[in-house]
């Protein structure tokens, strides 16, 4: 057998921690799970545990986002009208809960927002996620056959989830409570809620300063996984938008302009809040397979660039979680730039 090169034996001995986690979680819960013995379950030691995650709730969202990225796709879905659409997102989260399922992977995720909530590091970046899975599936909403030129269903995205993040909650908290049917009408009532934009973030009149770099200046897009597709990132003109997780909602003014879009997500805390990226960006794509046709989707990519190295190609070496940076792609060209608050609709218009 051929020798293990020290990178494929780093990656075998990753995958092994992230099964011993799963077998510890499911078997103890979150708070009662031992590093200790996920080690142990993993047959390596503590410190290779630690030289792989920085902690226990790290290793927790990375055993979650493995689980969401390995659902398997299903036929395209069918909605040809937003209730349709919101139908079938209600129906795909309420069959996941543990009051219908009791299955190990609807059972590993209960103190997952326990854990966020716990903690200012793991909030703000977890609102804008879930701002990012409003913009997407709004955006989608909005492109079906009877949503008429109404521009308000980001926001009836967002309500749509908050009722169903709060179902979520009662089913770990209170077993039983509530009819899971009852769950998917009050969903698809929503469709007829009239809400309007009033309350959309607001953009600086002038937005961030537009750079003109120079033509020549080709745009290389790195080898990269896109999070909400099935494959691997392919280049394209359009914005890539290189955004901290403290601003991911921006993305929205790109793909409200029409521009084919690549969100690459950055963060000062890689170790900690990649993982969390992952997961929540796993729970998009498969919102969106089973809630609305491909065709209706927006035209975006996620990357978690969580080596920096798309940030670096951009320029970039300093990284945070406010990270606001957007390029205008042109036949492989950047033609134009922009960094801070507003870059996103800066270079989109």
């Amino acid at each position: 057998m051929p020798r293990l090169s020290r990178s494929d034996q780093q990656e075998r001995n990753r995958a092994r921690i992230v099964d011993a986690a799963r077998l510890e979680f499911a078997e103890h819960g979150y708070r009662e799970a031992r590093i200790d013995a996920i080690a142990d379950r993993a047959e390596l030691t503590r410190g290779a545990v630690y030289s792989n995650f920085p902690g226990k709730r790290a290793l927790y969202f990375e055993v979650l986002a493995a689980d969401a990225a390995a659902v398997p796709a299903q036929g395209d879905a069918s909605a040809g009208t937003v209730r349709d659409a919101l139908g079938n997102l209600a129906r795909e989260w309420v069959a996941r809960l543990p009051l219908t399922t009791r299955t190990d992977a609807s059972l590993l995720g209960l103190e997952l927002m326990a854990e966020v909530a716990a903690d200012q590091l793991t909030r703000l970046p977890f609102a804008q996620l879930k701002l990012l899975d409003a913009v997407v599936l709004g955006l989608a909403f909005e492109r079906l056959d009877d949503a008429g030129g109404r521009s308000g269903l980001v926001r009836l995205a967002q309500a749509a989830l908050t009722l169903l993040h709060g179902t979520a909650q009662l089913a770990a908290a209170a077993p039983g409570f509530g009819d899971p049917f009852d769950t998917v009408r009050a969903c698809q009532a929503l469709a007829d809620l009239d809400l309007d934009q009033r309350n959309r973030r607001p953009i600086p009149l002038d937005g961030a300063p537009v750079q003109r770099p120079d033509p020549a200046q080709k745009w290389w897009m790195p080898a990269a996984v896109d999070h909400l597709g099935t494959g691997p990132l392919a280049p394209h003109d359009g914005v890539v938008a290189i955004l901290g997780m403290h601003r991911l909602s921006h993305v929205e003014d790109a793909l409200r302009a029409g521009h084919e879009t690549t969100l690459a997500v950055v963060t000062a805390q890689p170790a900690e809040l990649a993982p969390l990226a992952r997961l929540s960006l796993a729970e998009l794509r498969n919102h969106l397979r089973r809630t609305v046709p491909a065709k209706h989707r927006p035209a975006l990519h996620v990357v978690v660039d969580d080596q920096g190295i798309l940030a670096r190609g951009a320029g970039l070496d300093a990284l945070s979680d406010t990270t606001e940076t957007a390029l205008r792609v042109q036949d492989g060209r950047i033609v134009a730039r922009s960094d801070g608050w507003g870059a996103c609709g800066s270079v989109a218009d």
